[in-house]
């Protein structure tokens, strides 16, 4: 396995990136961050990502490059689309990629990346069996890893209870929309994750997004049979993820 690889983190506002030490997870350049365009087209973003890859100054043609992307993907192919231009749900999304950079990439869902990274370096480093990661945002983004082999595509927050998709229900956009207190906002968290559990029966959960840093308001409110964590690697986990998985022998991937 290479020992460095490339992390391109796109998301609805933001695209980053990074040269990653495999064996720690340490990040050995800045962090490039620019601006996602307006509209978020697939011509757009690949430029955009383009303009990173070349800042990086990658001098070594075989070094993986990692990309992830807030969208469910199939053989290469984006099937979804959040907080990006709708011309993305069906696109050959890797094979644009892959000639506007001129190399080969591994293409991964953003929610999958960010729980890899846990996994390999982060809140389930060294956790064996079933851990599922959520990111708590605009949504609710999940990611299952059994046994540190990632199962991609798993999109756990559209669960449906008592008839709703119940992202719309318990993700943080939720609780700013509804004006909700922790307190409120827990009881629905409870809901959700004790639905989870009664369909997947995890070992351990995360919890990511930018809410985790406010973790002592709600977590402590949940009472679950797994143990539940804040995330630990907070805006990096997409960049490292990606450029692990671009590296691993992960048969799932």
């Amino acid at each position: 396995m290479a020992q460095k690889a490339v992390g391109i983190d796109i998301g609805g506002t933001g695209i980053k990136g990074a040269i990653v030490d495999l064996e720690t997870g340490e990040l050995l350049t800045d962090r490039l961050k620019k601006s996602t365009p307006e509209g978020g087209e697939p011509d757009d973003i690949v430029a955009v990502v383009k303009q990173i890859v070349d800042e990086l100054g990658i001098d070594d043609d075989t070094m993986p490059v990692g990309v992830c992307f807030p969208a469910a993907i199939m053989d290469g192919k984006t099937l979804s689309a959040a907080n990006v231009s709708k011309k993305w749900i069906g696109f050959e999304a890797e094979k644009l990629f892959e000639t506007t950079l001129g190399r080969d990439i591994h293409f991964v869902n953003d929610a999958d990346a960010a729980g890899y990274a846990e996994t390999r370096f982060g809140a389930a480093k060294g956790v064996d069996g079933l851990v599922i990661m959520t990111t708590l945002g605009t949504g609710i983004g999940t990611a299952l890893i059994n046994d540190g082999v990632l199962i991609v595509n798993a999109e756990l927050g559209h669960l449906e209870i008592g008839g709703k998709d119940y992202e719309t229900k318990a993700s943080y956009a939720a609780k700013e929309r509804d004006d909700l207190s922790w307190k409120h906002w827990a009881k629905r968290l409870q809901k959700y994750y004790s639905h989870l559990e009664a369909l997947l029966y995890p070992r351990l959960i995360i919890v990511g997004g930018g809410v985790s840093k406010h973790h002592a308001e709600f977590l402590p409110l949940l009472d679950l049979r797994a143990e539940i964590v804040p995330a630990t690697l907070r805006n990096n986990a997409g960049i490292m993820g990606a450029a692990a998985l671009a590296a691993s022998s992960n048969p799932a991937v």
